[in-house]
């Protein structure tokens, strides 16, 4: 089990770095002058040589890239993620004030897509070729195909029009404002987590389908076994393995599509910022935040690999 440890810790890490390389590279080959985003094509024209030669020798773009790169690395070890272009703010006081909104609409996303998902693929599979089989089928297809942020508009429009109900716009915390905190990051979970437990019923079902022809299942059904707990305890377990792999893989679709459902929702989470950064061309806070989603990703990637080779020892001798 150490070994497997081992090697997962140390592939992370590789991807860590080569993420890291590829974001720096992306960045630095964009279009444009980032002196232009910052003062406007007018206030570009009216700096002189070296003030601009200044500019870039201040904002660290005018070393090598390589030594770029390094410095980037350097800082980012210690912390220091930089500042926006447009605003006093640093990035590590955006995450510690963004942070938790985005953190607890990914986590409320992906118990809402297992309490969703799980139940529809547990129906789909028991009772196949059924009108709850077609009907389950028929709304995960449909939660596939629909934009997160297309549907969150739509909520948005529907309770501004029909109720005259608008979230609030300003950040709150948890443990200081709960009820405004809860209206602030329900939308945008109900519409990732709509989105997430679609994909899990599709899986779930798929995987329960499988597993209920096996001969353990029906050697326990022989043996008198309730139905239930013949699906409970032998059959759901051992189903769920390919689910919680998918799970990791949501999480990545859920730090994506956190960009588009939070700007439709305008909630003031790292998804609004990414959005902000990204039509302002703010280099330095797509370059970290982007950098900072991946290494979550990586992270709780790991993390399901070790929860899935705890639950089957089998993953850890390959």
């Amino acid at each position: 089990m150490y070994g497997y440890i081992a090697r997962r810790v140390v592939f992370g890490a590789l991807t860590v770095i080569g993420v890291s390389i590829i974001v720096f590279v992306v960045m630095r080959i964009l279009p444009g002058d980032p002196l232009v985003a910052v003062f406007g094509p007018e206030g570009y024209t009216k700096l002189t040589e070296q003030q601009r030669a200044g500019l870039m020798a201040e904002l660290g773009l005018s070393d090598p890239l390589w030594l770029q790169y390094l410095h980037w690395a350097r800082d980012v070890a210690q912390g220091n993620f930089g500042k926006s272009f447009f605003r006093s703010e640093s990035v590590a006081d955006m995450l510690l004030r963004r942070g938790p909104l985005t953190a607890e609409i990914a986590l409320i996303s992906v118990v809402l897509s297992w309490l969703v998902g799980i139940p529809v693929a547990i129906v789909s599979a028991l009772r196949p070729n059924t009108i709850a089989d077609s009907a389950a089928r028929f709304l995960s297809i449909l939660f596939l195909a629909v934009p997160g942020f297309w549907v969150g508009m739509l909520i948005v429009l529907a309770l501004l029009f029909w109720f005259g109900y608008r979230a609030p716009m300003t950040g709150a915390s948890l443990l200081g404002d709960p009820w405004a905190n809860l209206q602030i990051v329900i939308g945008p979970a109900i519409v990732l987590g709509l989105g997430q437990a679609a994909y899990i019923a599709r899986m779930g079902r798929s995987s329960l389908l499988e597993v209920i022809r096996e001969d353990y299942v029906r050697t326990a059904r022989a043996k008198g076994l309730n139905g239930r707990l013949v699906i409970a305890l032998h059959a759901l377990p051992n189903a769920l393995l390919p689910v919680i792999t998918l799970s990791g893989v949501l999480m990545g679709l859920v730090l994506a599509g956190s960009i588009p459902v939070e700007r439709a929702f305008a909630t003031p989470g790292l998804g609004f910022a990414m959005f902000i950064a990204v039509s302002e061309r703010d280099i330095f806070v797509m370059q970290n935040l982007v950098f900072l989603y991946a290494i979550v990703f990586v992270l709780l990637n790991i993390l399901i690999d070790l929860t899935i080779a705890f639950l089957d020892p089998r993953i850890r001798l390959r």
